[in-house]
């Protein structure tokens, strides 16, 4: 008997059911476990569909294989599907209530002992990447890579509704940096010239505006060399989606109805009307601008509660242009928190830049805090109490720069979250981040960055400042610009589009960015926008991102089927990795190693 070539599978490995009793198949699949009792041989035998119990009679010449079985061996079994013995069905899979008694056995492919076993939970990370055509048979995985396509799908369904078109556009394309590094590609037939793998495909869907198509997106490939963190990858996927003839409204509405169907379709979820936030509140009330709003302990500014308090700490900082008192309380746990864990959030606070941290007990009996000595228990509670404490609660306040007062508490807000459990996981919940800063002043370099990129449109009553180049108005500048969050993930950004070509010309010197290199860089993209450009905006949600919180998990390289290490590595296929110098001459390139100054 020839499997594949005579005999075809018939069934899957989780398909099978007692409805089934009595039929003749052919199952294909891997050797999950092999347990030899005696005279027959119990095989689980698994694909990504599932598991099915094999019984084999190895004193058989047509099941004679099964003596030299072994672990993820691929074999094919012929037999006939009958149900299990009273009391021996498994509750716990899917084909539980039967069991396929073997006629005709083979091996297809032996196997080496694995290094990893699949499905073993103590496998430490980077085995998992080294041997990830064997972790990728595991369960989750599995499971985790159906879901992201799934949710492709659902996006692709949702749009093509709404008569969108899905374009592609060009990998290798011409460096136009939008705040990270690109990844270079050198040309055989233009020495010395580079192409860019795409940060995003931010020039070209706004060309496709401006030819005429009005309603695209893309599932679209992206690159970025910069430093990686859980959340983030050399190179990722995007929903890539741009709209003409809109506003913010309109696309906050579009990509709503998109959302609510692909909730709908792959967890049966209602999402609730999604509220909408400034940049400046959601920095005030939570730190930062993607906050998890699936539980409180918002920011309190307790400017007031200290003004005049003689404390130097406080006074210095609120005499501060850029200074912020603020502080969170986090309940009921004043009896809780040990000196140690206050101590280990006072490092923490540290390590993000802030002085320190100043907390408040209100226990039954006391009130106790570093700054006991400045100030009697009255006005510490009054303190607590300004940050919305009461008895039994923690305060905790910080002291310094608006910037690093949100991030630091931010950073504490989560954490004690996560450690008290005060997230309510069973929702997922969703906010619009609107009204950005335009532009961002660095100090170090003295100029002026874009906040979203260079292609953002400025709010409409700015416009003239920006022709003008009021640069007084810079700071205070907002941008038609929006991000999406979901549970505390920025799963979407994106923006209304600059489509005149003088505010374009006005944002690139508002950034320094000379005509010369703007020509350069540029001078395509704005020649196009001369030639009938309608008013335009689009958003890109992070594929990888919103997979992850589908799934539960907090790794996006736990939906990603080749994904690269923290530091850009693939430990798989080990790389990146030299390459002949043959290839570097035909290319005109030279390694130089860097040489310390």
């Amino acid at each position: 008997m020839k499997f594949l070539s005579e005999v075809k599978r018939t069934h899957n490995c989780g398909q099978l059911r007692a409805t089934d009793e009595g039929q003749e198949i052919v199952l294909m699949g891997w050797v999950d476990t092999r347990r030899d009792h005696g005279g027959l041989v119990f095989v689980d035998l698994r694909d990504r569909y599932g598991l099915t119990q094999v019984v084999l009679d190895p004193s058989l010449e047509a099941t004679k294989a099964a003596k030299n079985f072994r672990s993820e061996f691929v074999v094919a079994i012929q037999g006939k599907v009958r149900k299990r013995p009273e009391g021996m069905a498994n509750k716990n899979l899917d084909t539980g209530e039967i069991e396929v008694e073997a006629l005709r056995a083979e091996i297809l492919s032996e196997a080496d002992t694995p290094p990893i076993q699949v499905n073993d939970k103590n496998v430490t990370e980077a085995m998992r990447l080294k041997y990830r055509y064997i972790d990728l048979r595991s369960k989750h995985l599995q499971q985790n890579l159906k879901t992201r396509h799934n949710l492709v799908t659902s996006i692709r369904n949702a749009l093509n509704q709404k008569d969108f078109l899905e374009i592609e556009t060009p990998i290798l394309y011409k460096s136009t940096p939008e705040g990270a590094r690109d990844y270079l590609v050198p040309s055989r037939v233009h020495p010395g010239s580079f192409y860019a793998l795409p940060q995003s495909p931010q020039t070209l869907k706004q060309l496709l505006m401006v030819s005429g198509y009005d309603k695209y997106y893309q599932i679209a490939r992206c690159f970025r060399d910069e430093d990686l963190r859980a959340d983030r990858q050399p190179e990722f996927t995007q929903l890539d989606l741009e709209m003409s003839f809109v506003d913010v409204d309109d696309v906050l509405a579009l990509n709503e109805n998109v959302l609510r169907s692909v909730w709908k379709e792959m967890k049966n979820y209602e999402v609730p009307e999604i509220p909408r936030m400034s940049f400046n509140e959601a920095m005030n009330r939570y730190g930062n601008d993607k906050p998890d709003i699936r539980f409180g302990m918002e920011l309190q500014d307790i400017s007031e509660a200290v003004a005049g308090s003689g404390f130097k700490v406080f006074d210095d900082v609120a005499a501060r242009k850029d200074g912020a008192i603020k502080a969170i309380c986090l309940e009921g746990k004043a009896s809780d928190l040990s000196r140690a864990k206050i101590d280990k959030l006072t490092k923490m606070s540290q390590k993000t830049g802030a002085k320190g941290l100043v907390w408040i007990k209100w226990e039954a009996d006391k009130v106790s805090s570093p700054v006991s000595k400045f100030f009697d228990d009255e006005k510490l509670k009054g303190i607590a109490a300004a940050a919305g404490g009461k008895e039994g609660d923690v305060v905790f306040v910080i002291a310094d720069s608006w910037a690093t007062t949100c991030n630091t508490l931010s950073v504490l807000r989560l954490h004690l979250a996560n450690e008290y459990d005060l997230i309510d996981r069973s929702v997922d919940r969703f906010l619009w981040v609107t009204d950005f800063p335009l532009l961002d002043f660095s100090p170090e370099d003295g100029r002026w960055y874009a906040m979203h990129h260079p292609f953002t449109m400025v709010k409409d009553e700015y416009v003239d400042a920006l022709l003008n180049q009021d640069e007084s108005k810079f700071s205070e500048m907002t941008a038609k610009a929006y991000d999406l969050v979901c549970n505390g993930y920025e799963i979407g950004g994106g923006s209304i589009r600059i489509h005149n070509p003088k505010i374009q010309e006005a944002m690139f010197k508002a950034l320094g960015v000379s005509d010369e290199e703007a020509q350069q860089r540029f001078g395509f993209f704005i020649e196009a926008l001369r030639y009938g450009t309608p008013p335009h905006g689009g958003i890109a949600w992070g594929i990888d991102r919103v997979t992850m919180i589908m799934t539960g998990t907090e790794s996006i390289r736990d939906v990603i089927a080749f994904p690269k290490t923290a530091k850009a590595y693939d430990t798989m296929a080990d790389c990146p990795s030299p390459v002949d110098r043959d290839q570097l001459f035909e290319l005109s390139i030279r390694v130089q190693k860097a040489t310390e100054e």
